[in-house]
């Protein structure tokens, strides 16, 4: 654990001195989120109804403009290659890496969504309901983001590829975390259950993420 400890520290001093990607992350979320009310017009009840579908939209798409970062600095450096011979395992570098990509990207954005927000004349009821999502979300974005950026790893210009393969996984989380954010803004609807399936969706993403994205590393080192 102590290995695994360290590799998150250095993960997370690298993310924090170059900021690329925690500012790529930010600033296409804040302008995405700026632009929008000047595309629709400035009617307070339609960007009220549509302000959780585009908050998650928003977010979605800033998470995956960075995932490919979790690998490829390293594996160009080849400082990858010097981790798996070491006495961790592949699957530990994996969550150790990933885990310091959600608290450098996903972090960030669980903060700044609610205040986002108020650009889309969110109810104030719904900032909780967001802020508590966006939390249980974005980890199994950036987990299921680590799948796709060990598959594409190596592949030059592998944006694109990258964006196929996961958007399609990231599908199911969008949909119960806008499910959640609108029951909590409806007193007809539960906020329980669109919670749980995404807690479940979280979980299954950090149990079977690992060991997906450490299977497609070891294919590029045969």
């Amino acid at each position: 654990m102590k290995i695994f400890w360290s590799l998150a520290r250095r993960d997370l001093t690298l993310a924090i001195r170059q900021g690329g990607g925690v500012g790529l992350a930010i600033g296409f979320f804040l302008v995405v989120i700026s632009l929008l009310p000047l595309g629709l017009g400035p009617d307070p009840k339609l960007l009220s109804k549509i302000a959780p579908g585009v908050l998650w939209v928003a977010l979605l798409l800033a998470m995956l403009l960075s995932v490919d970062r979790i690998f490829q600095p390293d594996y160009e450096d080849g400082s990858l290659e010097l981790m798996m011979l070491g006495p961790m395992s592949v699957e530990m570098i994996v969550v150790a890496k990933t885990l310091a990509h959600w608290v450098t990207t996903g972090l960030p954005l669980v903060i700044a969504a609610p205040v986002l927000g108020l650009l889309l004349n969110l109810e104030p009821e719904g900032f909780g309901a967001l802020m508590l999502t966006v939390l249980v979300g974005t980890p199994a974005l950036s987990f299921i983001g680590a799948i796709g950026a060990a598959v594409t790893l190596g592949i030059r210009r592998g944006g694109l590829l990258l964006s196929i393969l996961i958007l399609p996984l990231y599908i199911p989380i969008l949909i119960f975390g806008v499910l959640a954010t609108n029951a909590a803004l409806s007193a007809q609807a539960k906020f329980g259950p669109p919670v749980m399936m995404l807690c479940a969706l979280t979980l299954a993403a950090l149990v079977l993420a690992p060991i997906a994205a450490s299977a497609a590393i070891r294919v590029h080192f045969r």
